[in-house]
């Protein structure tokens, strides 16, 4: 049984940072990619970025390809989401989702293949 919780979160101004964390429990994380989502009411869950088991592979969406870093402590059973050069548009809650071993991972960026969820953490970047 996996316990995720994410933190991190909270009000930064534009052009500002910030730092998620996602740590996970219940099973050693070390075999197991993970990603980073977001959503704003109202509108689709959308896949932020993608570490692999071993921090040998990140991808990200292009909105914020050079501002945000995924990478991740297995010793501390840890996922990280450096965010600067943050914009308004990011504004939104985050959450973080241990990807099955099936994950296909040229699509990570499909929530629908996740099934092990954090219950997310609000970031609201606003002068």
């Amino acid at each position: 049984q996996w316990r995720i919780v994410e933190s991190g979160g909270g009000l930064a101004q534009p052009g500002g940072s910030l730092r998620l964390s996602c740590a996970v429990s219940g099973r050693p994380l070390d075999r197991f990619a993970v990603a980073w989502f977001r959503q704003v009411p109202g509108k689709q869950r959308e896949g932020v970025s993608y570490i692999n088991k071993d921090g040998s592979d990140t991808r990200y969406r292009d909105a914020v390809k050079g501002r945000f870093t995924i990478s991740r402590d297995n010793e501390k059973n840890t996922v990280y989401l450096q965010m600067d050069s943050l914009m308004t548009l990011d504004t939104a809650t985050y959450f973080c989702a241990v990807a099955p071993l099936s994950l296909y991972v040229r699509t990570w960026f499909d929530g629908n293949q996740y099934d092990n969820w954090g219950r997310g953490t609000q970031v609201t970047v606003s002068s």
